[in-house]
């Protein structure tokens, strides 16, 4: 059951944003956010009413059915919209529960990605740049915008590590699923014998801190700035524009020597320092709330392989859902990846709901 007066508060809710939005006297600073508030309430806003009325249309049908003098006709009717209205009030139930489920705050936030090439040598580095050209392919079907952070690139067009950041709608509610290992059976170019190789890359999915979400004291880093590194010739920095910029209350470190400028690279220092701090106090904070957070959908645990790409066999299996899909080529390509995520946020909700009602 869904308490009568969360529903009810939906609908007043509703009710009210609509009449100050229409009205136009609104601070243009909290009209947008009423706004994404509006448009989150009208996807719901008929279950909730049709839920609300459910007690009465029930109530009249019942009395129909307990009318002696109706005829049978009357009655068959009444018998058939009483098992509809129960059916919808049962979808609309469940509707209104995934609705009111906790949300995630940093579900609308833009995000960090960060690859790196786990095991696996050469071949790890190249499913490395594999998996940041599916996310390329992704975020343009999705019309969402990436800049590059950072890139350490390998030979034969690998990548040791690449750093990303994701800028558009609800990108961490889609992304966060993609935090952990994910594994890589394939044949390498160089194996003679025609053996699979196993390799591995860890993405790490943070969703990107903002000032108000985290404050960082000037105090608490410590900046070093030294000579960018690189394969040598005119594309070496001769100037100390690289930065390094360690938080020392947790230790965490970030190197920035992509931009030739020593005030850009600080500046992307710190985008990705803030969401890296901002994201452990996260992790500690759910980590008090549930003990379990580990075997549950979205944990973003890179130690735990969520995912394998296995290109003999042309297939792609999360392990955290048991779902398999036969079509590797257009899950690299960005096509189903959709429908992965899909399954991935009904399996959270389920869980949620469980928890809910236990």
């Amino acid at each position: 059951m869904v308490p009568l007066q969360k529903v009810k508060d939906i609908i007043l809710k509703y009710d009210t944003l609509e009449k100050e939005l229409s009205s136009g006297n609104i601070e243009s600073k909290s009209f947008a956010q009423k706004s994404k508030e509006y448009s989150s309430l009208k996807e719901i806003i008929n279950a909730a009413r049709e839920y609300l009325n459910f007690d009465d249309e029930k109530k009249g049908l019942e009395e129909i059915l307990n009318d002696k003098s109706n005829d049978n006709e009357i009655i068959k009717m009444a018998e058939k919209d009483l098992l509809e209205i129960r059916v919808k009030k049962e979808k609309y139930e469940n509707d209104l529960k995934i609705f009111l489920l906790p949300k995630d705050k940093d579900d609308d936030k833009n995000a960090i990605v960060e690859i790196r090439a786990g095991t696996g040598g050469l071949e790890a580095s190249l499913f490395c740049a594999d998996l940041f050209k599916m996310y390329e392919k992704v975020c343009s079907k999705k019309k969402w915008q990436i800049e590059i952070i950072n890139i350490s690139k390998s030979e034969a067009g690998g990548f040791k590590e690449v750093i990303f950041s994701v800028n558009g709608n609800d990108i961490y509610s889609y992304l966060k699923y993609e935090s952990g290992v994910h594994r890589v059976q394939r044949i390498p170019k160089t194996e003679t014998q025609g053996r699979v190789h196993t390799s591995a890359a860890t993405v790490a999915v943070l969703p990107e801190a903002e000032e108000v979400d985290i404050q960082i004291k000037e105090s608490d880093l410590r900046i070093d700035v030294f000579r960018a590194g690189g394969p040598g010739g005119q594309s070496v920095n001769t100037t100390d524009s690289a930065v390094r910029i360690t938080h020392i209350p947790t230790g965490v470190v970030v190197s920035q020597q992509d931009e030739k400028s020593q005030h850009k690279n600080k500046a992307k220092a710190l985008k990705i320092l803030r969401s890296r701090v901002y994201e452990a106090e996260k992790r500690k904070k759910d980590q008090e709330r549930s003990d379990n957070r580990r075997n549950q959908i979205g944990s973003g645990d890179r130690s735990e392989r969520i995912r394998t790409y296995n290109f003999p066999q042309g297939r792609v299996t999360d392990h955290r859902i048991n779902l398999t899909f036969h079509k590797l080529d257009e899950f690299l390509s960005g096509e189903i990846h959709e429908e992965m995520n899909e399954q991935l946020r009904l399996k959270e909700q389920n869980l949620k709901l469980e928890n809910l009602n236990s």
